[in-house]
């Protein structure tokens, strides 16, 4: 594929959600401002803007406090689930023991259990990661483990007929092998992170210093700040977007000079 080819299809990729972007946020104001709807139900894209700018400082210190408790889920989401799945990978007795329990986790719903996590751990902060960890922790398990047990057969037994070691197997064979449904796992994760977050935080109702982006929103909604409330709801989805969009980036750059996942096909 020419180079040129490439760039127009990035160009495309690019320009045409900013497009519709563009389309509904101007549909928004002209009908918000048609139809004179009060600021206190649906606020225009305009009032949501200068609400950001004007409570900016308040925001700000929100979303910091927020993607904390979001990162450190994340990472330790990573590192417990591709520890739990290496465990996995060497006896099928072992998954098939503590498998369930991650999938109880997976299916018990965080807004029931976090008010026990709030109270049986002190600090604000790692209460609300716990949470957040609940939620996201699954597909690192999942996909990672799915990865670990797909590897080519032919592969597999030629591996053995050499007779490599378990670590070599492991490193050589399942890991690259794993690599697309890790990322694949990342990518959910990164969202789910930031939605354990924000769920956790709208149970605790934390105020102050630990105040996160769900606080604000039930803050604003109690003193109908609708705007306010806009602009913390749409500073979580800007959120969300760029951390998937980190993900690809991340998976590409792993995965494009030689898993077929990721390279481009000339046509």
């Amino acid at each position: 594929m020419s180079t040129p080819l490439i760039r127009n299809e990035r160009f495309v990729q690019i320009a045409a959600p900013l497009v519709v972007g563009v389309l509904v946020l101007l549909l928004w104001q002209i009908s918000v401002m048609a139809f004179d709807v009060p600021k206190y139900l649906v606020p225009s894209p305009v009032d949501i803007a200068e609400s950001l700018v004007t409570d900016f400082s308040s925001l700000f210190s929100a979303l910091m406090m927020t993607l904390k408790v979001t990162f450190l889920a994340f990472v330790i989401s990573v590192i417990a689930g591709v520890a739990a799945s290496l465990l996995f990978v060497q006896s099928k007795w072992i998954e098939v023991s503590l498998f369930p329990y991650a999938v109880l986790m997976q299916v018990t719903p965080v807004v029931a259990i976090a008010p026990l996590i709030i109270i049986w751990v002190d600090d604000t902060t790692w209460a609300l990661t716990i949470c957040a960890v609940i939620v996201a922790i699954f597909p690192i398990i999942s996909n990672t483990t799915l990865g670990l047990r797909s590897v080519d057969p032919n592969l597999l037994s030629m591996f053995r007929m050499y007779r490599t070691s378990r670590w070599q197997e492991l490193v050589r064979l399942r890991i690259p092998g794993a690599l697309p449904y890790f990322f694949g796992g990342l990518r959910i994760s990164s969202g789910l992170a930031l939605i354990g977050a924000v769920v956790a935080e709208f149970v605790a109702g934390t105020g102050g210093a630990k105040a996160g982006l769900a606080y604000m929103i039930l803050q604003s909604g109690y003193n109908l700040q609708i705007p306010k409330m806009f602009a913390a709801l749409i500073l979580i989805t800007l959120t969300g977007i760029i951390l998937f969009a980190a993900m690809v980036w991340l998976s590409d750059r792993a995965l494009r000079n030689w898993h077929e996942s990721a390279l481009k096909v000339e046509h």
